[in-house]
């Protein structure tokens, strides 16, 4: 069976699992957003806190994610779980720095100034220094996103969802009439959906980042 074969025939099993590995990936991804963007918010300001933060998520990613998931199994069981844990524990290291890099770029006399015409800390965070590093933390999503990308792959080694299954059913069956197809069409299918993903981020962007701070 030919490759393009192979794809007309699994289509809807495909387009299944590719649905399932973006769907993980984004939720995982806003939630490491969030956290990131919360722990940057809340260490910037101090040196020490910040080496700590960049330090402690940058530990998650010296750990191979087969063995993180396989540590993780014992303790929440297969499936969802240990990929979610897993792949938002992964993405919060480039929400982290770059939000901290972001914040601590905004020029001090924007703050000053707003602190000077009576805006409170919160206000002047949320109206100011967020949207002044949003930039650098979009990047750091962008990032994080294409690296989940790939790692959610290996979630099919816990009975997680996405295209890995298809990768993973493909290198258990070397050999096979189709074993190659499947290592290929979930292999391409990731890239696709990077990019998709990527172009996304692309036009948010645009949308979000004024003129004058893309300048």
């Amino acid at each position: 069976m030919s490759f393009w074969e192979y794809l007309v025939d699994r289509h809807r099993q495909l387009l299944t699992d590719a649905f399932q590995h973006a769907s993980v990936v984004f939720q995982c991804m806003v939630v490491a957003t969030v956290l990131g963007v919360l722990i940057g918010v809340l260490t910037y300001g101090h040196e020490w806190a910040g080496t700590l933060a960049t330090t402690t998520t940058s530990t998650f990613l010296t750990i191979p994610s087969l063995a993180l998931i396989g540590l993780l199994i014992p303790l929440v069981g297969l499936g969802v779980p240990p990929t979610v844990i897993a792949l938002t524990l992964y993405g919060l290291l480039p929400v982290v720095r770059n939000a901290i890099v972001g914040l601590r770029g905004v020029d001090p006399a924007l703050v000053d100034a707003a602190r000077g015409i009576g805006m409170s800390r919160p206000m002047r965070l949320a109206r100011v220094e967020l949207p002044l590093a949003w930039p650098p933390i979009l990047t750091g999503i962008r990032v994080s996103t294409q690296m989940l990308m790939g790692i959610a792959a290996v979630a099919a080694y816990a009975s997680g969802p996405g295209l890995g299954n298809e990768i993973f059913r493909g290198i258990a069956s070397l050999g096979s009439a189709n074993a190659l197809n499947q290592v290929l069409s979930g292999t391409l299918g990731i890239i696709v959906l990077a990019l998709l993903f990527d172009a996304v981020y692309v036009l948010i962007g645009r949308l979000t980042i004024s003129g004058g701070i893309r300048a």
